[in-house]
Parts: C-alpha cells; sequence; structure tokens
C-alpha cells in the first residue's frame, strides 16, 4: 500500500507539517515568519503537536523534564506494528528515549566512549577514509557531495566503534534511512527496525562467545549496581549508536557541502585560512543543524500562552532556534568566524548529544579532507539536490562540479 499524501499546508502556524516539499528545501523563511506571528506553531497533523521556533523557549523546553519527557522522542509518529517483528526494545534507545534514573546511568556507561581522547584515537582512520574517498571522486570531474562522499563516513565510523564489519556499510545505512526517512510510511520502518534489531540480535549471541574491544561487546560486559545490563537495553543502545551516529552526521557534511558548492568564497577562506577550520565547523554546524527531537507532554501545561495537553508532543526545533535573531546576531548569514556561538545543533539540557566530539571530529576531518584533494566545486547547473527530513533533515543529492 502507498504511503498517504498528506494535504498541502495553507498556514503553517496552524497546521504546519515538517515533510511538506517547502519545510525540506527551505525552512528558513517559515521559520522566520513563525518567530514573528506566533513563536510557538501547532498542528493537528500525526496527532497534537506543536513547533517553538525561538532559542528561549525551545532550551527552556529541552530542561523542563518534569513536564515534557523523553519516552517518545520521534517527531513523526512510529506506529510500530509488533506481529511485524518491528517492535522496538523493551526499554526504546536509551539514553535518548529515557528519563532519568534510566538516562542517567545509560548515558554516563556511553559517554567514555566519546570522550575526548577516544575520538583523538578514531580521527586517523577518519581522515584516511575521507582521504580515500576524496581521492577516488578527484579525478571524475564531478560527484555527488551528499551520496558519493558524506553518507560513507559516519557509517563507516560508527561501524568501527561497534565493531561490525565495514562491509555491511550499505546494509546499515539503508537501515537507517527505513527508520528516519520514511515519512508517513510505517511499513518501511518496520522492516528498518525489524532488519537493524535482528543482525543486532544475532551479534550479541557472538560477542558472548567471541568478544572483542569494541562497544557492543563493552555494553554485553557492563555491570550497572553489581548486575549485568539487560540485553534489552543493549541492543537499544546499540541501536542508538548506529541510527543517531550516521543520518546526522552524513546530513552535517552533506549540507556543508552544499553551502560551500554555493559559495566559491567560503571554499577559498577554508584553504587560504585552514586555522579558521574549527569555528567554521561550529558556524555550519549552527546554520544547517540537521536534527529536531520531539517531547511529550506529561500533564496539562501551559507554556508561552499555549494550551498544551497530556500526550501532545513538543518538536523541539533546534535547527529554527540557531536562526533566532534574538540569539544570534545576523543569523541567517554564514560567518565562518563567528565566536559567539552558543548553538543547540547538538541539544540542550540532560540529552545533549553524547556523541558530539565524534561528530565534530567527523565533519571537520571530512572537509579538510575534501577541501585538500578536491579542486574548486560548484553545485551543477539544472541538477536538483534532494532533502530528508522529520527527525533529521539533510541533503540525500549534492550533485557538484569539480573545476
Amino acid at each position: 500500500m502507498e504511503p498517504r499524501q498528506p494535504a498541502a499546508v495553507t498556514d503553517w502556524a496552524t497546521d504546519f507539517d515538517v515533510l511538506d516539499p517547502a519545510y525540506l528545501t527551505d525552512p528558513f523563511g517559515i521559520w522566520s515568519d513563525l518567530r514573528a506571528r506566533c513563536p510557538i506553531a501547532h498542528t493537528d497533523r500525526r496527532g497534537s503537536n506543536w513547533l517553538p521556533t525561538r532559542y528561549d523557549d525551545v532550551t527552556s523546553i529541552a530542561h523542563d523534564v518534569e513536564h515534557f519527557s523523553s519516552t517518545d522522542p520521534a517527531v513523526i509518529p512510529t506506529e510500530l506494528d509488533a506481529s511485524g517483528g518491528g517492535s522496538p526494545p523493551e526499554f526504546g534507545v536509551p539514553p535518548i528515549s529515557a528519563d532519568p534514573p534510566l538516562h542517567t546511568w545509560t548515558r554516563r556507561v556511553l559517554l567514555p566512549w566519546f570522550s575526548h581522547q577516544r575520538v583523538a584515537s578514531i580521527a586517523p582512520l577518519t581522515r584516511d577514509l575521507c582521504h580515500e574517498l576524496a581521492t577516488g571522486l578527484a579525478a571524475s570531474g564531478r560527484c555527488d557531495g551528499a551520496s558519493d562522499y558524506a553518507r560513507h563516513i559516519p557509517v563507516r565510523v560508527i561501524a568501527h566503534v561497534l565493531g561490525v564489519p565495514a562491509g555491511l556499510s550499505d546494509s546499515f545505512t539503508s537501515w537507517v534511512r527505513d527508520i528516519l526517512d520514511c515519512g508517513d510510511d510505517p511499513e518501511r520502518r518496520n522492516r528498518g527496525v525489524a532488519a537493524l534489531l535482528g543482525y543486532f540480535l544475532t551479534e550479541l549471541e557472538n560477542r558472548r562467545k567471541e568478544p572483542g574491544d569494541d562497544l557492543f561487546s563493552t555494553l554485553l560486559t557492563t555491570n550497572v549496581d553489581g548486575k549485568p545490563l539487560d540485553d534489552t537495553i543493549v541492543l537499544g543502545m546499540a541501536a542508538l549508536v548506529l541510527i543517531a551516529g550516521v543520518d546526522t552526521t552524513w546530513s552535517a557534511v552533506g549540507s556543508s557541502l552544499w553551502h560551500l558548492a554555493r559559495h566559491p568564497e567560503d571554499q577559498e577562506r577554508l584553504r587560504a585560512e585552514p586555522e579558521l577550520m574549527p569555528l567554521a565547523v561550529e558556524e555550519l554546524l549552527r546554520a544547517y543543524s540537521p536534527v529536531t527531537m520531539a517531547r511529550l507532554v506529561m500533564e496539562d501545561v501551559e507554556f508561552g500562552g499555549c494550551p498544551m495537553k497530556k500526550g501532545d508532543k513538543v518538536l523541539l526545533n533546534f535547527p529554527a532556534a540557531n536562526r533566532d535573531p534574538g540569539a544570534f546576531d545576523d543569523p541567517d548569514s554564514v560567518l565562518l568566524d563567528r565566536v559567539r556561538n552558543r548553538h543547540l545543533a547538538f541539544g540542550s539540557g540532560i540529552h545533549r548529544c553524547a556523541g558530539s566530539n565524534l561528530a565534530r571530529m567527523e565533519l571537520q576531518v571530512a572537509l579538510e579532507e575534501w577541501l585538500r584533494v578536491i579542486p574548486r566545486f560548484a553545485l551543477e547547473a539544472g541538477a536538483d539536490v534532494t532533502w530528508s527530513g522529520g527527525q533529521v533533515r539533510g541533503p540525500r543529492t549534492v550533485p557538484v562540479v569539480l573545476r
């Protein structure tokens, strides 16, 4: 059965749709309009949902764990069908789908794997991979920055962290896309969840017999309060690392290449001033933040004059918050040397992204190696740039000509 086609949006303040083609391709003007006349929009599509667009509102809700729960962070309702084998782990995918205390200790277990020291040890592998990919594309004259380059980097890095074969990268990417990039197609989402969990269930038994020096094996030997982790928690955490680690960074690298392809002056500046790259990475993350996360309203509450009801969802619109003129000077301009930049690309509050160090490293290395190897590049005339959206917004095709 073909997924239904939602009706077109006529008023973004009262009937927004994060999967509308206009929102996917160019949401910036929509956010600006909403901030001016209705900073917290509402829709009854896919349930009752609220969409804050101001920095202060987004951060306030992110920090209010009493009224806004993380137990269902999906922006698009999952509608998973247990009979089809697509049901998620019992405890979800902690820590991102958990409130304290489950959130607290599962996050603590993950953090050492994404520390500065651990990430530094992965950087050479990442640089070799990016250099190999870029070198293979340099002589072609044209390529797709999203599908030929960006999508291959995070999945191979995460495969290394989890200790799973890099040769399965295409399968991992396909499963993640089925889960996050399926719009209103629950059958596709079921298929992705079933495939991913089926693989990790098999790996669970394999690692018990032959553990390795990887995150998955470590989870199986970790004790909390003197007890080993429940298998469903291990599965959920492993699934989270794969899902959260692939699409987000793929989107960030792809968006950055899309920007640079449209702004040759920024390309040239980064080539001439490579020391600027750390600041540029933060600015590109701010300007093209990929992730929106949902919170579940736990009891009737009024926020910002909006009567939110128990069971409603609030979509924490981190990308819109990062374009708020109340928080950033000239927010719609990409200023590679922006110093004051407290962006929310990695979220805010207790659920701030545990893998932010890894994502930053991957984005910086990916851009450095691309600019080192690839000559000047620009969007191919007449070619379409396509975008995914919902939970993670990012380009899926960025056709470029190499000059």
